[in-house]
């Protein structure tokens, strides 16, 4: 019988928001902001195109520009998780 484990390089950090299943696929802090991560993100299995999560001033830019700002249900507490650990400010 053969048995084998997941290379830890590609265990994904996975979380349920809202009823939905979000995990990482792929997760990189920006070298110029700490604030800032490239992440691209799975949707109950659908992958989602990169987009960049400025963590500290809450939005989101996707690859055509387009600024978001953070809402219920999107993947942003997982992607901004290790920074609110670290950094978080008081609003």
């Amino acid at each position: 019988m053969l048995f084998s484990l997941p290379d830890p390089a590609y265990a994904a950090s996975c979380r349920n928001i809202k009823g939905r299943r979000i995990c990482e696929a792929s997760l990189n802090r920006t070298a110029k902001n700490y604030w800032e991560y490239r992440a691209i993100v799975t949707i109950d299995g659908a992958r989602q195109p990169r987009e960049t999560y400025n963590c500290r001033d809450r939005f989101r830019i996707q690859a055509d520009g387009t600024v978001i700002p953070f809402e219920d249900g999107d993947p942003s507490p997982l992607v901004c998780r290790l920074y609110n650990k670290r950094y978080k400010t008081k609003r």
